[in-house]
């Protein structure tokens, strides 16, 4: 586990854009249970530089500029919410854990999945561009 003053300013990136953090398996089951309705986008939050260079300004981009967004805005941090992580991976299989990734589910179904090696080599506006879409296609 990394530190929590270490990462407090990268959870800030995403919680101050209205991000929930999911920090227990509870809250993922809970929210993405059975009787999950609307769209939810679960960021996984990570220290690397693709992180920090596109994954979370990407979706902050994303979710500032789209006219559809998802119901509710989420996010777990890989290597501190372990099971939140864990419970959140189970949810994406068969895609293999993945962080940064970024996983929209609707009405309770993964719907998209954007793993670690689509942020890898992208920049911000290419990744919340290729969000913009995804939010056009699957949110009202």
């Amino acid at each position: 586990m990394y530190p929590e003053e270490l990462i407090a300013p990268m959870r800030a990136e995403l919680s101050d854009a209205g991000f929930q953090e999911f920090r227990t398996a509870e809250q993922v089951a809970e929210h993405l249970g059975p009787n999950h309705k609307g769209t939810t986008l679960v960021v996984v939050n990570s220290v690397c530089g693709c992180a920090a260079g596109a994954a979370r300004p990407g979706v902050r981009y994303a979710v500032e500029n789209s006219p559809k967004k998802p119901t509710t805005l989420a996010t777990v941090f890989a290597g501190n919410d372990r099971d939140a992580v864990a419970k959140l991976r189970e949810l994406v299989l068969p895609y293999p854990p993945s962080s940064p990734a970024m996983a929209l589910f609707k009405d309770g179904e993964l719907v998209h999945f954007i793993e670690r090696h689509h942020i890898e080599g992208r920049n911000a506006k290419m990744i919340g561009d290729h969000l913009v879409e995804v939010f056009e296609h699957f949110c009202d």
